[in-house]
């Protein structure tokens, strides 16, 4: 599965963005999925994650309330909405597809395809 993630730029804060991210090769329809973002000099963090039923969902706690993962299937997508952005939301993001027919993945080590990452930033 290759992936691809789009969506980012400049959003004022409080704004909101939709990041997509699209499978070029491959099916989404049976993975997990999860959404992580990395800051200059941080770590790579979870942020949301779906099992590959949809039917369970992850939330980290900094964007919790905030943010929503869903899947559209037939496009063979992944989409992060996210609403009342913050300064600190302010980072690279990447989207990544777990393993097949497996339920939420909270590692990194967990997700075996990452799309390249998609960068914005939140202006106070």
């Amino acid at each position: 599965v290759q992936l691809q993630a789009c969506g980012g730029g400049l959003v004022q804060a409080g704004g909101s963005l939709r990041l997509s991210c699209a499978a070029s090769s491959g099916t989404l329809s049976s993975r997990s999925m999860g959404w992580f973002r990395q800051a200059p000099g941080k770590e790579r963090e979870i942020l949301a994650a779906m099992s590959w039923s949809g039917s369970h969902t992850y939330y980290s706690d900094s964007v919790k309330g905030r943010f929503t993962i869903s899947r559209d299937n037939a496009k063979n997508s992944v989409y992060l909405q996210m609403n009342s952005l913050k300064p600190e939301d302010t980072a690279g993001y990447y989207c990544a597809a777990g393993r097949p027919y497996s339920g939420i993945s909270y590692s990194t080590n967990d997700y075996n395809n990452w799309g390249q990452g998609t960068e914005f930033t939140v202006a106070s």
